[in-house]
C-alpha cells in the first residue's frame, strides 16, 4: 500500500489518498491504528469502484479536530508561533496573563477552549490562577519553571551532573560583612553579582573592587529588608571577558537551534556588557559545534526541562553554562533549524496525552 502525503487542510479536515490494486477496502484495524497515531478522534472512509473489479482507487477521508493550544507567553513570541504551529495541525491561542484584571467568579476562558499550555505563567500567583481556569497540561508547568529560575539550583544540578559552569557562590541574606569579604576573595575581579530569580538580565552588576561589592550589597539589603521581597538570595559569580553569548534551544531532548546575542560595537565601546536582547543586543541564527549541541541537551535532560533555552559562553578555551530559561523567547523560524516547529510540535501533542 501506499499512502501519499496530506493533499491539504481545510477547516481542520485532512485528506490523505492512497491506491492499490485489491478488490477490498483498507482494513479497519489499519484504520483504527492510523488514526490513534496521529492522534484523531474521529474518522469515516468510502472508496469508489469506477474501474474494473480487479483495480480501483480506494479514498480515505479522516476528519481532525485541530489541536487549541493556550499561549501564556509574550505577545511577540505568541505571532511568531501561530502561524508554523497552525501549519501543523495546532492553532495557537493569546492566554495574556499580566498587566490586566480577573474576575475570579467569571473566568475569562473554560476548560473546554484548550487542549494544552504553553508554558507556564512567570508570575506564580497569575500563574495559579490561570492553571485553574484552564485546567490544561503544560508545556513546561509550574515545577519546570521554578527550577530554571532558581539560578543557584541549576549551577548545582549542572556541576553535580558534570556539565561545565562558571565559579559561582550564592549568598542568602543578611550575612555578616567578614562573610561578604570572604566570598569576595575566592575570586578574581572582577566579578558579577546577579539576583538569584530574575530573568532578562535585570539587577546584574559587575564589580571591580571589593569596596563597590559590599555597595552593591548594601542596595541589596535595603531591597532584601522589605519583608515582602520572597527571595533574599543572589549569586556572586566570575565574569569570563569577550566571551561570545549563545542561546541554543532544545525541545524534547533534541537541539534544535541556536543563536549568538551580540551588542552591537557602539554599545561595546561603551563599556556595556549584558549581551541581553531585551538589553538591545541582536540575535544572530548561528550553526552550533558539536560539543555545544550536547552541552546544550545535557542540561536540559538534567534539569528535566522539555522547551528549554541554554546560555552558552564561549571564551574559546572554556564553555560554560550560564544560566537556563524555561520561557525562551522565540526568535524568527529562519533562524532555528528545519524542524524545530515539527519537534515543537510534537512535544504539545505529546504533552497532551
Amino acid at each position: 500500500m501506499r499512502v501519499r502525503e496530506s493533499v491539504g487542510e481545510v477547516c481542520g479536515r485532512l485528506r490523505f489518498h492512497w491506491s492499490r490494486d485489491l478488490p477490498e477496502p483498507p482494513a479497519i484495524c489499519f484504520l483504527l491504528q492510523f488514526a490513534s497515531d496521529c492522534n484523531l478522534y474521529e474518522f469515516t472512509f468510502h472508496y469508489d469502484s469506477h474501474r474494473s473489479e480487479q483495480s480501483f482507487d480506494p479514498q480515505l477521508e479522516i476528519l481532525t479536530r485541530m489541536l487549541n493550544l493556550a499561549v501564556a507567553y509574550r505577545k511577540q513570541t505568541f505571532e511568531r508561533m501561530r502561524d508554523p504551529l497552525a501549519e501543523r495541525g495546532i492553532n495557537a491561542h493569546h492566554v495574556p496573563n499580566e498587566a490586566r484584571t480577573f474576575d475570579l467568579g467569571d473566568p475569562p476562558w473554560t476548560p473546554d477552549e484548550f487542549d494544552v499550555g504553553f508554558v507556564y505563567p512567570s508570575r506564580m500567583m497569575e500563574g495559579g490562577v490561570v492553571d485553574a481556569f484552564l485546567s490544561v497540561p503544560w508545556v513546561n508547568g509550574c515545577e519546570a519553571v521554578l527550577t530554571s529560575r532558581n539560578k543557584a539550583g541549576v549551577i548545582t544540578r549542572l556541576g553535580k551532573a558534570g556539565i561545565p559552569v562558571p565559579k559561582t557562590a550564592m549568598v542568602s541574606n543578611p550575612v555578616e560583612e567578614r562573610d561578604l569579604r570572604e566570598i569576595f576573595a575566592r575570586f578574581d575581579p572582577p566579578v558579577v553579582i546577579k539576583p538569584n530569580s530574575t530573568t532578562r538580565g535585570t539587577g546584574i552588576a559587575k564589580v571591580d573592587d571589593l569596596d563597590s561589592f559590599l555597595g552593591v550589597v548594601d542596595y541589596l539589603n535595603l531591597v532584601h529588608d522589605y519583608r515582602a521581597t520572597g527571595d533574599k538570595s543572589f549569586l556572586v559569580q566570575e565574569y569570563l571577558p569577550k566571551a561570545t553569548d549563545y542561546r541554543a534551544m532544545v525541545v524534547d531532548g533534541e537541539y534544535v537551534g541556536a543563536v549568538e546575542r551580540r551588542l552591537p560595537d557602539d554599545a561595546l565601546d561603551e563599556g556595556r556588557w549584558k549581551h541581553n536582547v531585551h538589553r538591545g543586543a541582536k540575535a544572530r541564527g548561528i550553526t552550533l559545534p558539536d560539543e555545544h549541541r550536547e552541552i546544550a541537551e545535557k542540561t536540559a535532560e538534567a534539569l528535566d526541562i522539555s522547551f528549554c533555552g541554554v546560555d552558552l559562553l564561549d571564551t574559546g578555551d572554556r564553555i560554560v553554562v550560564n544560566e537556563t530559561n524555561a520561557r525562551p523567547t522565540i526568535d524568527a523560524e529562519t533562524k532555528y533549524e528545519d524542524g524545530f516547529y515539527d519537534r515543537l510540535a510534537e512535544l504539545v501533542r505529546a504533552t497532551r496525552r
